[in-house]
């Protein structure tokens, strides 16, 4: 097998290891996942005449977090100040269409679709959020981590009643 396959292989597995970290609640341990560097972004989109570009609002974000912040939100969801998350979001991260794109001997472009669906106590309604992620990994002596993320929404009105929880 190639190194390029290796490589796609590895990325899969990593992806789909953090879906399953993120809707099993296991938010610590996706930290771990990250680099002390990390930029996480989620840009505002607006709806544009295709002259006018592509709709997304470089200046504003439902997210621009780094380690930092992506921390305090995590100690933040283990208290009892975290009422939008209390009781917790249950989600479904589906992650499809990975393309991965070299960039140096340590860094590599990845590009995917995901599919969340995210349901709320025992309410029959649940939002379905479908988006492109832009992810930056970085290979460590410890493996791949999330370098940088950007989720670039479908939707110009997001259909939820908050973003309380992680792409």
């Amino acid at each position: 097998m190639s190194r390029t396959a290796v490589d796609a292989l590895e990325i899969l597995n990593f992806l789909h290891h953090e879906a399953h970290l993120l809707d099993a609640g296991k938010f610590n341990a996706w930290l771990e996942l990250l680099t002390d560097d990390i930029r996480y972004r989620v840009p505002v989109r607006v709806t544009r005449e295709r002259v006018h570009g592509p709709g997304i609002i470089d200046h504003m974000s439902h997210y621009e977090e780094d380690r930092y912040s992506l921390e305090m939100r995590i100690k933040r969801l283990e208290t009892e100040a975290a009422w939008a998350e209390d009781p917790p979001s249950r989600t479904r991260h589906f992650v499809t269409n990975v393309r991965v794109e070299p960039i140096d001997d340590r860094h590599v472009r990845v590009y995917s679709n995901l599919l969340l669906f995210r349901s709320r106590g025992d309410s029959p309604s649940f939002d379905l959020l479908s988006a492109e992620r832009v992810d930056v990994l970085r290979r460590t002596d410890g493996g791949w981590k999330l370098a940088a993320r950007e989720v670039v929404l479908d939707v110009s009105t997001v259909p939820t009643h908050n973003l309380a929880i992680l792409f």
